[in-house]
């Protein structure tokens, strides 16, 4: 039986648990763009606390069977709007991110979208692309889960 995937607010009781997520090494090599200090606690607490206050943000947790699995929000960037997610390790490969996005964009109407992903996380471009996303270019950054520049590929969505 597939698993239900449902999206509501994030609430300040999860960062918790966001915290455990980003925790895992193999979690944070694959998003790459990830804070300096992945074990400051405070830090990541604060950064949520932030993100959680932001009114023109969408913040939603990822439940799936009631369980959550992760986080997807949205977030403007240099005058773009942006989305981005985080799915626990354990729940990968289940189709949850793609779901996630898909429900996100019924609900977040404004286009033009940008997501991006490390050149290398193919996982996380298949999801974009499944949800319509288009590769519109790509740029250098520096990864902190990684130490070094990589390879940032960026995805657009217009319909």
């Amino acid at each position: 039986m597939a698993s239900v995937v449902v999206l509501r607010d994030a609430e300040e009781s999860d960062v918790p648990l966001f915290f455990q997520h980003q925790s895992d090494a193999d979690a944070r090599h694959m998003a790459a763009f990830t804070a300096k200090d992945p074990a400051d606690r405070e830090a990541f607490e604060k950064k949520w606390k932030k993100i959680l206050g932001k009114d023109d943000w969408t913040k939603k947790t990822i439940l799936v069977d009631g369980e959550i699995a992760g986080h997807v929000v949205t977030y403007e960037q240099e005058g773009d709007l942006e989305v981005t997610y985080w799915i626990g390790k354990e729940h990968w490969g289940r189709g949850i991110a793609g779901q996630a996005l898909a429900a996100l964009l019924r609900e977040v109407t404004t286009r033009p979208l940008f997501g991006r992903t490390v050149s290398d996380n193919i996982a996380s471009q298949r999801v974009l692309e499944r949800n319509g996303f288009v590769r519109v270019g790509e740029e250098e950054s520096f990864a902190n889960s990684r130490g070094e520049d990589v390879r940032e590929i960026i995805f657009r969505l217009d319909a």
